[in-house]
């Protein structure tokens, strides 16, 4: 390895794209929770309401990881604070 910030930088290109891999698993992971919703509403319409509720709840606890995969993503490719650290030990 002749360069070590080349190698930073593509750690954290790949830190990046595996953060970004959680949005796709977090958009399989909603449709799970409205399909179920779905199911759970053609069995019992009565407790619709309450469902749809738990429901949403469900997506916006399920749809805040697919967001800190984007901010860890976004951290690791414009505001790495690894780069930071190598500049102060080699004195750049």
């Amino acid at each position: 390895m002749n360069d070590p910030l080349a190698f930073i930088l593509a750690a954290a290109h790949i830190a990046a794209s595996l953060a970004l891999l959680n949005g796709l698993l977090t958009t399989l992971g909603q449709g799970k929770i409205v399909a179920t919703t779905i199911e759970a509403i053609a069995r019992q319409p009565e407790v619709s309401g309450s469902i749809t509720t738990n429901m949403f709840i469900g997506l916006a606890v399920a749809e805040t990881s697919g967001i800190y995969g984007l901010l860890i993503a976004i951290l690791m490719l414009f505001a790495n604070p690894l780069i930071g650290i190598y500049r102060d030990v080699m004195g750049i």
